[in-house]
């Protein structure tokens, strides 16, 4: 059991982020009802700060409530996945474009090492660690965007899709083939130094793949 916090502000807080949390890396799954007393004793706080973070996390979308159920960890939308992975291919290309001019060598070498343990795991496959690796690949590529804005955008379209998916390759594990070839063509893209457009298309062109492949097997 954590220890419990003197501040109220700081117990709200860390009681969000504890749930959150749990939410995002899948401990609490999708309709797993959120008990505020239970939750209070685990953190050795009130129902208050409880009550705040889960107000918190239903803003975000991450948690719902229910008629004669009460708050639990909010269900799959299939169109708010879809809406979700075609912003962020939006985002993700727009900030790889502006990120070209300040990508550096080394950026582009860890790019490929997270690329090749991708590669390495299709013989045995992981869909949960090969998503953290496909995050990993595109923020080595489009972390020096010099708009902070985006890169915001592109954090929290991150944070969502976690909330949403705890693993797009577990739904369409054909796909990540396909993923790590197109990976490739974006590096050899930046270090042929393309115009700056058709990389921002094909890094768009890349998420919208995925969000095709998951309809195909959706229906």
């Amino acid at each position: 059991m954590s220890a419990p916090l003197t501040e109220p502000t700081s117990k709200s807080q860390f009681t969000y982020n504890w749930i959150r949390e749990r939410i995002l890396k899948r401990e609490f799954n999708p309709g797993y009802r959120l008990v505020l007393s239970s939750i209070a004793a685990e953190l050795g706080v009130s129902t208050v700060p409880v009550r705040e973070a889960i107000r918190r996390l239903e803003a975000e979308g991450l948690v719902e409530f229910e008629r004669n159920v009460g708050a639990r960890v909010a269900m799959v939308d299939e169109s708010e996945y879809v809406d979700t992975m075609q912003t962020l291919g939006v985002l993700e290309g727009a900030a790889t474009a502006l990120a070209l001019p300040h990508i550096t060598d080394e950026d582009l070498s860890r790019a490929q090492a997270v690329n090749e343990q991708m590669r390495a795991m299709l013989a045995d496959f992981d869909p949960a660690v090969f998503t953290a690796l496909n995050e990993k690949f595109h923020r080595a590529i489009c972390h020096r965007c010099p708009n902070s804005h985006i890169s915001k955008l592109v954090d929290r379209g991150w944070e969502r899709m976690a909330g949403l998916r705890s693993s797009t390759f577990s739904f369409v594990p054909n796909r990540a083939p396909h993923s790590v070839e197109e990976h490739d063509q974006i590096l050899r893209l930046i270090r042929q130094k393309a115009d700056p457009t058709d990389i921002e298309m094909t890094v768009r062109r890349h998420k919208w793949r995925t969000v095709d492949a998951f309809r195909k097997h959706s229906h």
